[in-house]
């Protein structure tokens, strides 16, 4: 059973809500779209902190931290003008999981990120996701340079950034290592 507070809007306030979401950039990929996310995603996005045993996403939280979470990067969107999307698979609408552009506190510089769904992981898709989102940063936010946090122990995540061409930086925030993505190299065409 879901809480009250994690229901999508009706009425006037759906009518808002789809009016900011429509400024969010949808990118597409090959196999995917990067689109706004939705309510009915919450649920995807509580379950990957839910099952978060080893900490590589800072949880585990139970709903209500999740839900936090989740509202703070969306609306990052609102206030920095960029965030969070949902990934779907172009081919039948399936929801993936997440690919995140944001200056999240305790961040020195702007992070991608991904977080996907374990049936969907080892696929490709957080690749194609990531090199998505940052063609986007140097392209529709002019960016050069973002980081990727990564947990030590975390090194699935660590293969992706390296796949992606980041370069282990020395220093680490938080705990994470700091892999660099040099954007001026970025040849990632995106669709919106």
């Amino acid at each position: 059973m879901i809480a009250p507070w994690e229901n999508a809007p009706t009425g006037r306030a759906a009518m808002l809500a789809g009016a900011v979401s429509a400024l969010i950039p949808t990118l597409d990929t090959e196999r995917l779209r990067l689109r706004a996310p939705l309510m009915r995603d919450f649920n995807a996005f509580a379950r990957l902190f839910a099952d978060d045993a080893l900490g590589h996403l800072g949880g585990p939280l139970d709903r209500p931290a999740a839900f936090e979470v989740f509202l703070s990067i969306c609306g990052s969107w609102m206030m920095r003008g960029h965030g969070l999307w949902s990934v779907d698979r172009l081919s039948d609408a399936t929801h993936l999981g997440f690919v995140l552009l944001g200056f999240e506190p305790g961040d020195l510089e702007p992070e991608l990120g991904w977080l996907f769904l374990p049936p969907h992981r080892g696929q490709g898709y957080a690749t194609e996701a990531a090199r998505a989102a940052r063609g986007f940063a140097r392209t529709g936010l002019g960016w050069d340079q973002v980081v990727s946090y990564v947990a030590p122990d975390n090194h699935a995540s660590a293969r992706l950034a390296q796949r992606l061409g980041a370069v282990l930086d020395e220093a680490m925030c938080d705990g994470c290592q700091v892999w660099r993505h040099d954007l001026t190299k970025e040849t990632t065409l995106v669709h919106t």
